[in-house]
C-alpha cells in the first residue's frame, strides 16, 4: 500500500509512476475521495461543536426554568445530520482503502521503463550453453521415458497440471530440497522456517495476493483459509503488527513449502511438463530490511539465487524487469533466467525483488530506530531459492546424454546417495 501522504502531497508523481507501469488506475478519483472525506470531517467538527454548545445551553436553560424545546429540537436535527454524515464518513474511507489497495508499487527509478518483457534489460550472463552432438529433447519426453514423471495418474487423481513423482524423480526432488536449504541456511544466513501452507484473508492482503489476485488462489470454501502460493505470504506476514527493534535488521527467512497456484489465464501455456502446474515446491527467501540499506539486501537476495544455479552449473542470464512487466507489490524486480536446451530458450526460474515498505504497511511491520521517536516501516524482500520443478527441469535438459540416461550435477550427488547418473534401467513401470 502507498504512503497515504505521498498522494496527498504529491499526486503527480503517483500518477507518472502508475503510467509507468501501464496501470489505467486515475489519481484524480482518489483525489475526489479524499477531498469528499475532509470536507465531510470539517462539517462533521463543526457540527459536533454546535451540538455541544446546545446541549450545554440546554441544562442551563432547564436549570433557570426557561424552555428549551425549541433548541432540544435543533439538538435532535443536529444528533440525525451527524449520524448522516459519520455514515457517509465510513462510506469515504471505505472508498478510499478499496482504492488504496488496488494500487500498484511505485517502481523504484532504477528499473527500466517499458511495456511488456520484451524491454527487460539483461545485466548479465553466467556459463556456457551445453553443446550437444543430437537433438536435445524437452524435459517431460525424457522423464516420462525414464518412468519419473506420471501425469497420466495424476490427472486420474486430481485432474491437468499435477504431477506424480516417481523413484528417481522423487528423489531427485528431495535432494534438490536438502540442497537448497542447506545453501541458505549454511552459506547465507537465512533461518529455517516450516509456516502453514494455509493462511486467512488478512495475510494474503498484507502481501498483495488479495483483493487483486483472488482468481489465482485456490480457497477453503467452509472457511476463511487460502492455500499459499508461494511461502513468501506466510514469511512476510510472520512479524505483522509488531516493532522490532532497528538491531534486529536484517532478518532473513528460508522455507520449503509446497505452492497451488490456479494459474487464471494461462490458459494454454506450458500445458505440458512440470513448468506451470497447480502443485508445485519451492524454496523461498524472505527478507526484512532496513530502508537505508534495502536494495544492497536485493543484490545480495539475488547472488543467493545463482550461488545455487552456478553450484548446479547451469547456464543463466539475469534481467531487470520493466515497469510494465514487474509484480503488482514491486518496486525492482530481478528475474532469473535459467536456460533450456529442449525449448531452445531462457526460462525463469527465479524471481527477486524488492517491495521496501509496500507490504509493510498492509501488514503493519515496524521497526525503530535506535533513540527514535517514532516506529517505521521495514522493506521485504522476497526471491525464489528455488523451485524444485523448474530447477529439475533445467537439470533433465541441460544433463541429457544422447542414450537416454541423465548426468547428475556433482553438487546433488551426495544427496543421491552418490549416485552419478539416471539411467533407462532405472525407469519405474
Amino acid at each position: 500500500m502507498l504512503d497515504l501522504k505521498l498522494l496527498q502531497k504529491n499526486p503527480q508523481v503517483v500518477a507518472e509512476a502508475l503510467a509507468k507501469r501501464n496501470s489505467s488506475i486515475n489519481v484524480e478519483e482518489f483525489t475526489k475521495i479524499d477531498k469528499r472525506r475532509r470536507e465531510l470531517l470539517v462539517e462533521l467538527e463543526s457540527l459536533k461543536s454546535e451540538r455541544n454548545k446546545a446541549s450545554g445551553d440546554v441544562a442551563k436553560m432547564k436549570r433557570s426554568g426557561e424552555d428549551a424545546s425549541e433548541l432540544i429540537a435543533r439538538l435532535g436535527s443536529l444528533s440525525d445530520k451527524i449520524k448522516e454524515l459519520d455514515a457517509e464518513t465510513d462510506t469515504i474511507k471505505a472508498e478510499m482503502n478499496e482504492w488504496l489497495i488496488a494500487v500498484p508499487n511505485i517502481p523504484h527509478e532504477s528499473a527500466p521503463v517499458g511495456a511488456d518483457e520484451d524491454d527487460n534489460v539483461e545485466l548479465h550472463k553466467w556459463g556456457e550453453k551445453p553443446s550437444m552432438s543430437f537433438t536435445p529433447k524437452e524435459h517431460w519426453e525424457i522423464a516420462e521415458t525414464m518412468g519419473g514423471l506420471d501425469f497420466e495418474r495424476a490427472a486420474k487423481l486430481t485432474g491437468s497440471r499435477f504431477a506424480v513423482l516417481w523413484g528417481w524423480a522423487a528423489r531427485l526432488e528431495r535432494a534438490l530440497i536438502n540442497l537448497f536449504l542447506d545453501m541458505q541456511t549454511n552459506e547465507h544466513g537465512y533461518t529455517e522456517v516450516f509456516p502453514p501452507a494455509i493462511v486467512n484473508s488478512t495475510t494474503m492482503t498484507g502481501t498483495g495476493q488479495l483483493p487483486k489476485f483472488e482468481e489465482d488462489l485456490f480457497r477453503l470454501n467452509h472457511k476463511d483459509y487460502y492455500l499459499i502460493p508461494t511461502a513468501e505470504v506466510p514469511l512476510t506476514n510472520m512479524h505483522s503488527g509488531e516493532v522490532l527493534d532497528e538491531e534486529d535488521l536484517p532478518r532473513a527467512f528460508t522455507a520449503q513449502t509446497q505452492c497451488f497456484r490456479s494459474e487464471a489465464g494461462s490458459y494454454g501455456k506450458d500445458t505440458k511438463g512440470l513448468f506451470r502446474q497447480h502443485q508445485f515446491t519451492k524454496v523461498e527467501m524472505v527478507r526484512y530490511a532496513h530502508p537505508d540499506s534495502s536494495y544492497d539486501d536485493l543484490e545480495k537476495m539475488r547472488q543467493h539465487a545463482e550461488n545455487i544455479l552456478q553450484r548446479l552449473g547451469l547456464h543463466y542470464r539475469v534481467v531487470t524487469l520493466c515497469t510494465g512487466d514487474m509484480g503488482f507489490s514491486s518496486a525492482k524486480t530481478y528475474d532469473i533466467e535459467v536456460w533450456l536446451p529442449g525449448q531452445n530458450k531462457y526460462r525463469e526460474v527465479s524471481s527477486c525483488s524488492n517491495c521496501v515498505d509496500f507490504q509493510a504497511r498492509r501488514a503493519n511491520l515496524k521497526f525503530k530506530r535506535k533513540g527514535g521517536k517514532k516506529p517505521e516501516f521495514v522493506h521485504t524482500l522476497n526471491g525464489s531459492g528455488l523451485p524444485t520443478g523448474r530447477t529439475m527441469i533445467a537439470i533433465i535438459e541441460n544433463y541429457q546424454q544422447e542414450d537416454g540416461s541423465i548426468v547428475i550435477p556433482e553438487a546433488l550427488r551426495p544427496y543421491m546417495g552418490g549416485l552419478e547418473k539416471i539411467t533407462p534401467d532405472m525407469a519405474t513401470k
